[in-house]
């Protein structure tokens, strides 16, 4: 499929990489690119080649520098409501998506594109990377989910305080504070990204699977329900392939090679 503001290319093993591409205006996010991205992850989740997802954006000064404030300026109240619910509704699918997803934040990931890392299953970064919801500086709040996500990752005073603050985070401070996962140097990032992307896609997809859905929705459970829902899928997960495969090949003293 030919898009204008994105770009989606298959890697080896399995591996895809997602790029938002409007570099000339640091790869702001409007309808036009949230639109593309709801029809990439269409191919992807309908793929049965896909077993890991990197995103990043185009040229060396950001991931995404926020939602296109041109657009904004321009919408009425209700334009405005639509238009975070259309944001957000893409970027739950992301988080959704039945296969891993890596946030590769090369940049700027401010706003919406703070927004779009967040909704990745883990970001890494690289050392120029700075992070933040600087929406108070433009009289709103956020609209694609940071208020949430960013009080879930890294807690309820440091989320207020950049909330609040509108303030920037460089990539160690975003480490320090559980936001990102690693940081690499800018030219190295991609590269590390794919090699941890080529590991992971070794692995049981199908486990993987169950972890990221045992992951998301235990978060919000009690302790004792969460750990019946970990019960639950254990067990399911001995009727897979997966299963058959990783223990054969385990006591087989072999290495396994799961579909």
């Amino acid at each position: 499929m030919n898009f204008r503001n994105i770009q989606l290319e298959s890697r080896d093993s399995g591996i895809f990489c997602l790029t938002i591409n409007r570099p000339k205006v640091l790869n702001a996010l409007n309808n036009e690119v949230l639109e593309e991205m709801g029809l990439a992850l269409d191919l992807l989740a309908e793929s049965n080649e896909a077993r890991v997802l990197l995103i990043t954006g185009a040229g060396d000064k950001a991931f995404v520098a926020g939602a296109d404030i041109e657009h904004m300026s321009r919408l009425s109240p209700m334009e405005g409501k639509a238009f975070a619910e259309y944001g957000m509704a893409i970027f739950r699918r992301l988080e959704n998506l039945n296969i891993p997803v890596i946030a590769l934040v090369n940049g700027f990931a401010l706003g919406g594109g703070c927004e779009l890392a967040m909704s990745c299953d883990f970001i890494l970064a690289a050392d120029n990377a700075k992070f933040g919801q600087p929406e108070v500086n433009l009289g709103i709040t956020p609209g694609f989910g940071g208020s949430q996500r960013l009080t879930r990752l890294v807690g309820r005073p440091m989320a207020l305080e950049l909330l609040f603050s509108g303030r920037m985070m460089a990539a160690e401070e975003a480490l320090q504070q559980g936001l990102v996962n690693h940081i690499y140097p800018q030219q190295a990032l991609m590269e590390e990204g794919l090699k941890l992307a080529a590991n992971i896609a070794s692995k049981s997809g199908t486990a993987q699977q169950l972890s990221k859905q045992l992951v998301q929705r235990g978060q919000d459970l009690d302790l004792d329900n969460a750990c019946i829902m970990e019960s639950d899928l254990f067990g399911l997960s001995f009727s897979t392939d997966d299963r058959k495969e990783g223990m054969s090949a385990f006591l087989e003293k072999r290495a396994p090679s799961f579909v």
